[in-house]
């Protein structure tokens, strides 16, 4: 497969994401832009109105290294694979929960003392990923384990490489409340069942999808990610794309169109 042809078989939010990034990275590595233009502060923002640090903060990786080079594979790795199973079809959704998640982030950011916060939304990204699978993982072919504990699995990996944990926990923390709210609440008994409390606004169902016809509802569609065909290796593991099709099992309906 060209890279072409790879490239353009990533999801277009994914696609999007992994494009500004590495640009991003190339431009700072070549001197065009420097890193300190990107980061998040909230004194230049306000005091001097450099309002773009609110979205740069989350496209720079660092320098062209091989932590570069995971954080991407990472990225593309997950995100797609949410664009392709959890959000098929639902485009506006998969935005609607990076943007919940990148407020979230930037609301810890002064406290948490991080100031790039691209690391923690991709890992922020695995989370929701690993909590919606149940299979069986390996890391790097040395010990197995179920895909929920992916994430501490590569914390614990980043500690022992000398990374700080709070970039990674900040990422688990908004993960696990997206999940919570999205796949938790909404099956408890109680006022909440059956509701939302993470919906899409209009306005990014239509950047996405362009108009609905006149009259009709917005259809969600829950989606078998077996359908989908994914598949592929995992820190130097096998994984079965069957294990994917455990998040709709889960949610304890069939899959089908519903109304919002």
């Amino acid at each position: 497969m060209s890279f072409e042809t790879w490239y353009l078989e990533i999801p277009i939010i994914t696609r999007c994401y992994f494009t500004i990034s590495v640009i991003t990275t190339l431009a700072c590595y070549f001197d065009l832009i420097s890193p300190f233009t990107l980061y998040l502060n909230y004194r230049l923002i306000w005091e001097k109105m450099e309002i773009w640090r609110i979205f740069s903060n989350f496209f720079f990786f660092g320098m062209p290294s091989l932590d570069f080079v995971f954080h991407m594979y990472f990225l593309v790795r997950y995100c797609r694979w949410l664009e392709e199973t959890s959000f098929r079809g639902k485009p506006g959704d998969m935005f609607t929960m990076i943007l919940f998640g990148a407020s979230l982030m930037l609301i810890i950011a002064p406290f948490s003392s991080v100031f790039f916060l691209g690391h923690s939304l991709t890992f922020m990204m695995v989370y929701v990923w690993s909590r919606r699978n149940d299979h069986r993982m390996n890391f790097m072919g040395f010990f197995f384990f179920n895909a929920p504990y992916l994430p501490w699995v590569l914390l614990v990996f980043s500690m022992i490489l000398g990374a700080s944990p709070v970039v990674d926990l900040v990422g688990i923390i908004v993960g696990h409340l997206y999940y919570y709210l999205e796949d938790i609440v909404p099956r408890m008994p109680g006022r909440f069942r059956g509701k939302r409390l993470i919906f899409t606004p209009s306005l990014i169902n239509y950047m996405f999808e362009g108009p609905m016809p006149e009259g009709q509802p917005h259809m969600r569609v829950n989606v078998n990610p077996r359908a989908a065909g994914v598949a592929g290796v995992v820190a130097g593991g096998e994984e079965d794309a069957a294990g994917n099709e455990n998040y709709a099992n889960r949610q304890g309906e069939p899959l089908h169109e519903h109304e919002d």
